[in-house]
């Protein structure tokens, strides 16, 4: 059971947005510069130096303002021992950021006691800022309300699914999960960003947003900022998986707008195969 006041939940949200907007003229200066890309599991997973510098400056500003934190780095891994647990990801979105294409984002989620209580999203191109503690979710200092589309025929999806791994492990299946959601929804998008997709989902710019094969840095933050704001959030979990994980760390996710109901979407249809809903509460 988490154990903490809305009070300090404020004061958690205040240190991820200032980490998070502290790395802003570091992206903002380096983008569109062609900068030389590394590979982690392949070709489909770059990352480049301003990744890891980002990361290494959130983290001194982070442990300064709360020493007791363990910092779960997507590029530096684990570092520190505390009671705060922060889930950064400094440039979620690294191949549109090295290739030039402005959806990318800095995304800094705090946990106590397994669940999310504080997280920031920043977009250094627009200027955008998305905080959100369990009361509340707020764009550049204004009350969000995730309200959109009522139904999947009137709405815009995001999603990075499928990609080449999930097309190599199993391609009849994705081009067939594929084309249900192309056909069902209004619209989608392979934006490439799912911290900057589930924001957009709290704010009611998108109205549902999907992935598959995240990890907790990737959507800590973007879990509490869809809820916080009205919005659903589900884990989707591998259905031979048992375990009482919270969603948030689930390697799935399907996020909506509060006006358009996640309960027997074409989303969760076309992965009931694969895969279960789980609830964030």
């Amino acid at each position: 059971m988490t154990t903490i006041d809305v009070t300090r939940s404020a004061q958690l949200a205040e240190v991820a947005a200032e980490a998070a907007t502290a790395v802003g003229d570091m992206l903002r200066g380096a983008f569109r510069s062609r900068p030389e890309v590394d590979y982690k599991r392949d070709r489909h997973d770059p990352v480049t130096v301003h990744d890891k510098a980002a990361e290494a400056r959130i983290r001194d500003i982070v442990l300064a303002a709360e020493p007791d934190s363990r910092i779960v780095g997507e590029e530096g891994g684990a570092v520190g021992e505390g009671r705060v647990e922060w889930h950064v990801d400094p440039i979620d979105g690294t191949a549109n950021f090295a290739h030039g294409l402005p959806f990318f984002c800095t995304s800094i989620g705090a946990v106590v006691d397994g669940r999310v209580v504080a997280g920031a999203i920043y977009d250094p191109l627009r200027d955008d800022l998305f905080t959100a503690t369990p009361t509340g979710a707020w764009h550049n200092g204004r009350p969000l309300a995730s309200v959109g589309a009522a139904s999947e025929q009137q709405s815009l999806l995001l999603t990075s699914y499928p990609s080449a791994r999930e097309i190599r492990a199993a391609p009849e299946r994705a081009v067939r999960r594929q084309t249900d959601l192309i056909i069902e929804y209004q619209t989608l998008r392979r934006i490439g960003s799912a911290a900057l997709s589930l924001a957009h989902v709290a704010t009611g710019w998108a109205d549902a947003a999907l992935g598959i094969g995240v990890s907790s840095w990737d959507v800590a933050a973007g879990s509490l900022l869809v809820t916080a704001a009205g919005g659903h959030y589900l884990g989707l979990r591998p259905n031979d998986v048992e375990t009482d994980r919270a969603a948030w760390r689930e390697r799935g996710y399907f996020a909506t707008v509060g006006t358009l109901d996640p309960a027997g979407s074409t989303a969760i249809e076309a992965f009931a195969d694969t895969h279960r809903p789980v609830s964030l509460i």
